[in-house]
């Protein structure tokens, strides 16, 4: 690019050349702007106010270098329009979303960017293709920019197995057959002390339900690093949060091989496929049997390969955000396979309040409609209640970023999961993505098949039984997202239900903020540090009274 043309852009030009495929590629082209030199501008994108600035076109077919232009048409965040972006200089940069054509077992053929083991993650997902940033000006009646998109990110290197931290990956048959292409399951093992040793011991199985992961961050088996260049934590206004960090990761350690501490599996399920970082662990018409294949594929592999007893006694689910739902939701559908659920913060469990919005009698996600006047409706706050950005803006954040709920991001996963297939093979949206306009259709299929407070409601009676005792529920009355709403419609229905009655326990962390877990005696920075442990009592208690005769009680307690 020449200086002189680099000093008065207002569109550009995007292109691969053919050292980087000879083939035609698909997928999403995204162009960035950064006014933030502290990093690439790939890596400044996100859904908070220090968003730099993205605007994205599909492509489908792009030769080698053929132009796809990046002009005032392309959807842009949290600038609409190319137009808008105020006259100045930035840092520029492109990347490819490479999308693989999948023919589904359901007939549809659809197109979508499939995890490269980075979690589902355009901006660093291994092939896809991105420019080198550099800086220009941007100017009202400039020229046109061509960029090349001329690097491709690199492979990821599968982290080794240690002695505490093991890895499985399995092909799954059923996952294979619903995407028609090979597609696999795998899981983070955190073994026991004396796991090599006590080769007669089984053990009970612990699922920490969480996004993707490669790993157990809370888990550290050398002291903290003395020379760790302290950060800051902007979530919870914390200098050093990273020391921190490494102090209770140190100190989880030295519990996990403690004498008398309780011998037990835990795992985190790396599940991240071509919608999401994550499948919510159920079944689902646009994302695939995934609550099946972990049940039935997966956990019995990992049981026989690491020793685990195998029985639904035995298992237990816990998890935040993402993985608070899903450890309520698995637990609900598949009632017999697990003896208790630890829900933290879980995303919406009651679609009445999904977030802030009421999807059977609200007619716009993103406006609160008077009589005169329509007032925008926040997603993300804080604990004072001053809001991040509204809902309508995280929307257009994910309509930059994919169309037809290709985006990678929340809304757009939870449409995938809990929605219908539409005639063009992808997910029914729920709403407008533009307007914020509401189909009341698909929130019916949405209440029928994926609100767990109705599910409960409309079930009780043989659900019931089966999960007394099992379910608890933890949330800040201040939660970032506003999963707390749902929460008191779920304990409004708990706590009214006698026969039989629920036994389980909803706590409520005041003030505070997302992702809250059930200790009040920590602020939410250090709880959420100690997943592994902080329900341990909890479990044994529960094993201790359920277990049936003749359980194993003592192989794993050595």
């Amino acid at each position: 690019m020449s200086p002189a043309l680099a000093a008065s852009a207002q569109s550009f030009s995007i292109s691969f050349p053919a050292a980087r495929s000879s083939e035609p590629l698909d997928g999403r082209v995204l162009l960035c702007l950064s006014t933030d030199e502290s990093d690439e501008p790939r890596n400044q994108i996100n859904d908070t106010p220090k968003s730099q600035i993205v605007f994205g076109v599909t492509v489908d077919g792009l030769k080698p270098s053929q132009p796809v232009m990046i002009d005032d048409k392309a959807w842009g965040y949290p600038i609409r329009s190319l137009k808008d972006v105020p006259p100045g200089e930035y840092t520029v940069q492109a990347v490819l979303n490479k999308y693989e054509t999948f023919h589904r077992s359901d007939g549809k053929v659809i197109k979508l960017h499939m995890d490269q083991g980075e979690g589902q993650h355009w901006n660093s997902s291994p092939g896809n293709l991105y420019s080198k940033a550099q800086k220009i000006s941007m100017r009202p009646g400039g020229g046109v920019v061509s960029i090349s998109l001329d690097q491709e990110i690199p492979p990821i290197q599968v982290p080794p197995d240690t002695k505490y931290i093991r890895h499985i990956k399995i092909q799954s048959t059923l996952l294979t057959k619903f995407w028609g292409r090979p597609m696999y399951l795998s899981a983070v093992v955190l073994v026991p002390e004396g796991f090599d040793d006590h080769l007669n011991a089984r053990f009970p199985l612990i699922i920490f339900h969480d996004h993707f992961v490669d790993g157990f961050d809370d888990f550290r088996t050398e002291p903290p690093d003395p020379n760790l260049k302290p950060n800051y934590s902007d979530r919870f206004h914390l200098s050093g949060y990273n020391r921190i960090q490494q102090e209770e990761a140190y100190k989880e350690y030295q519990k996990w091989i403690s004498p008398g501490f309780p011998r037990v599996l835990i795992i985190k399920i790396q599940h991240a496929n071509p919608y999401y970082d994550d499948s919510y662990a159920v079944n689902s018409a646009n994302v695939g049997p995934y609550g099946d294949a972990i049940e039935t594929e997966l956990i019995p592999a990992i049981e026989k390969q690491f020793r685990g007893i195998g029985q639904g006694w035995a298992r237990f689910v816990y998890g935040g955000s993402t993985g608070g739902w899903e450890s309520l939701a698995v637990q609900i559908f598949y009632p017999d396979h697990y003896n208790g659920s630890f829900a933290a913060c879980p995303d919406p469990i009651d679609f009445h309040e999904y977030t802030n919005i009421n999807l059977y009698d609200d007619k716009n996600a993103f406006f609160l409609e008077g009589a005169h006047k329509r007032v925008a409706q926040p997603a993300m706050r804080d604990y004072l209640g001053h809001t991040f950005i509204t809902t309508e803006q995280i929307n257009g954040y994910e309509l930059a970023l994919g169309d037809h709920g290709r985006s990678g991001e929340q809304f757009d996963i939870w449409q995938a999961v809990y929605g219908p297939v539409g005639e063009d093979g992808y997910p029914q949206p729920i709403f407008n993505k533009e307007t914020g306009e509401i189909d009341h259709h698909v929130a019916e299929y949405w209440r029928d098949h994926y609100d767990l407070e109705a599910i409960l409601e409309r079930n009780w009676s043989t659900l019931g039984p089966k999960l007394a005792g099992k379910i608890n529920i933890y949330v800040g009355s201040a939660d970032t997202y506003f999963l707390n709403n749902a929460v008191y419609r779920m304990e409004d229905f708990l706590k009214t239900t006698t026969n039989p009655p629920y036994g389980g326990e909803v706590k409520y962390g005041d003030r505070a903020e997302h992702c809250w877990n059930g200790d009040p005696t920590l602020p939410n920075a250090l709880s959420r540090l100690h997943y592994n442990t902080m329900y341990l009592p909890k479990i044994l208690d529960r094993i201790q009274k359920t277990a049936p005769a003749g359980a194993d009680l003592t192989s794993w307690r050595y």
